[in-house]
């Protein structure tokens, strides 16, 4: 029963966005898709243990899926033409000529269309194409579950509404429709890098190698901008030190103690290129965007083969350019992590508690204070931070390691 647990589980990682983007192909309608999707996904859970794992889970899923969705259609009869719908049912139409032959991108730019707000675009991305539910993408974005499901469906009834067609768009489009599928796919890797659910591994790597094969393809349609360069470069850097962040006892390791001869230096190598690339470009006068800048904050780090070889003067030079870009409050909350390096806790912890009225409800922000104030000798103030921390986190390991950071201090040790 295990097995088909996991091979179920494993299915949803592997076909979700699959199936999502065969149906919204074949009819043109993402709510038709998404509860199609859903309704074969649950003919699984209670199928596949009497009758076993089928060998081509995907197949089996979308096949299921397509006739739960010619079901509602019958059901609800909204088609006038019985003709145009048994074609739109029973024909395969030939898929369009493109750069890129990917469902999945088609739909990214689907959901990223500029009729969406972009906090809309990136809402709707991450349920269509990432597969996170709603509470997930509500914890992502700091707003209440419900607000974000009416804003997945208002903005899937906007595409239906609007006809906003099913495809990548043509090479002039293409520049100002990137910015949003950056985002999007910026937000499914950190889903991946630090999962936000309390029910889900605290790393999903699934994610982020979905992220990553998706920016790759985006490379290649546009293999001349700097940004989406530098988002590879991002998570490139990022993903190689995936198998240091997490200890066999299922605690979050930050990189103050990660084993560095862990990181994989293949994926450091190529993050490094795409850094050099954007630095050849910005030296030929080409204004480095925010991605750009996050991954050459990344080499940083990466660079250094030990934490106390860290160039945290660099680190900090770059993330003043950043914040010329890009002024939110968890970029300033970052910013002061390397504030405190060079200028002491007492600075930082200033300029993090201006921050109080906008990332009081971030986990982030209060795990950071309680750092900083244990560093200061302020141990009651910290183990009251690290609590707040711990309460407004959802994964595991990361609480696992606030938990323990906290219980280390005197005040907080339970007697």
């Amino acid at each position: 029963m295990s097995d088909v647990r996991e091979a179920i589980i494993r299915a949803h990682h592997d076909e979700w966005a699959r199936v999502i983007a065969s149906l919204t192909r074949r009819f043109g309608d993402l709510d038709i898709a998404e509860e199609a999707a859903a309704e074969a996904f649950a003919a699984a859970v209670e199928r596949w243990p009497a009758d076993g794992v089928p060998p081509n889970p995907g197949a089996w899923l979308t096949t299921t899926a397509n006739r739960k969705a010619i079901d509602r259609i019958r059901r609800e009869n909204k088609r006038d033409d019985k003709h145009k719908e048994a074609r739109m049912v029973y024909d395969d139409p030939p898929e369009p000529v493109g750069a890129i032959d990917d469902d999945r991108l088609r739909l990214i730019f689907t959901c990223c269309h500029p009729a969406l707000a972009m906090q809309t675009r990136v809402a709707l991305t991450l349920r269509m194409v990432g597969g996170l539910t709603v509470p997930e993408i509500a914890r992502a974005y700091l707003v209440a579950e419900s607000a974000m499901g009416q804003r997945i469906t208002r903005a899937k009834a906007k595409i239906k509404a609007a006809r906003i067609p099913y495809r990548v768009p043509s090479a002039e489009d293409l520049p100002a429709r990137v910015s949003g599928v950056l985002a999007v796919l910026y937000l499914v890797f950190n889903e991946g890098y630090l999962a936000t659910g309390p029910d889900t591994d605290p790393l999903r790597p699934d994610l982020t190698a979905e992220a990553i094969r998706l920016t790759r393809l985006i490379r290649a349609l546009m293999p001349g901008d700097g940004e989406v360069a530098g988002l590879l470069a991002l998570m490139l850097l990022t993903e190689a030190r995936r198998t240091a962040r997490v200890s066999a006892s299922g605690e979050l390791v930050p990189l103050t103690e990660q084993n560095r001869r862990a990181w994989d230096t293949g994926l450091i190598a190529e993050g490094h290129r795409l850094v050099r690339e954007c630095l050849a470009a910005a030296a030929a006068g080409v204004a480095p965007g925010r991605y750009q800048i996050l991954a050459a904050i990344n080499a940083v780090h990466t660079s250094a083969r030990d934490i106390r070889d860290t160039d945290w003067s660099q680190v900090l030079a770059l993330y003043d350019q950043l914040v010329r870009l890009d002024s939110s409050p968890i970029i300033a909350l970052n910013r002061a992590v390397a504030v405190a390096e060079l200028d002491g806790p007492q600075v930082a912890l200033a300029a993090v508690d201006r921050l109080e009225d906008t990332l009081a409800g971030y986990h982030a922000y209060h795990a950071t204070r309680a750092d900083l104030l244990r560093r200061l000798g302020q141990s009651r103030q910290a183990c009251a931070a690290y609590d707040k921390a711990i309460e407004l986190a959802g994964n595991t390991a990361e609480t696992a390691y606030l938990t323990r950071r906290r219980d280390q201090l005197r005040p907080c040790t339970p007697k």
